[in-house]
């Protein structure tokens, strides 16, 4: 599906291109309709899905019981917070400025392909998250099974 960084530029309109290369597959795979919403476990960072797929997300993560807080933080984070969006005539999206605001989005960001879905991160919070290490004591089994 989806990878790949590309160094991208919300425009005055708050406005991303989705690069040349991935755009066939985003027509492909969700017929243009995309899903933009926050990442709920990292500052700087929202999601963009493919329609398809975003209904599967949204269909698992209202399932959750909504008498726990942190369930309820979830859905109130990808689900309330969802916005359906459709690249123009030059593959532009509109990111919502309620979400750029939260998101610290500003004029230089980054689109990372992260296989279901994009990531769009403000540069500073990308260059920021590129920069972490990961420690062998945060290593976990399953990343202990890879053959890197």
């Amino acid at each position: 599906m989806f990878q790949g960084e590309t160094a991208v530029t919300l425009d005055e309109k708050g406005r991303v291109a989705i690069p040349a290369a991935q755009r066939e597959l985003v027509a492909k795979l969700s017929g243009n309709r995309l899903v933009v919403t926050y990442n709920p476990f990292e500052h700087g960072c929202l999601w963009i899905f493919p329609l398809p797929e975003w209904e599967r997300v949204r269909d698992e993560v209202n399932r959750l019981p909504s008498v726990k807080a942190v369930h309820r933080s979830l859905q109130m984070k990808l689900v309330g917070a969802a916005a359906h969006v459709e690249p123009d005539a030059n593959g532009r999206i509109q990111v919502p400025g309620s979400q750029r605001t939260a998101a610290g989005l500003e004029k230089r960001a980054v689109l990372l392909g992260m296989g279901n879905k994009f990531e769009l991160w403000g540069e500073q919070a990308h260059l920021a998250k590129i920069r972490e290490t990961i420690s062998e004591d945060q290593i976990t089994e399953d990343m202990a099974e890879l053959t890197l």
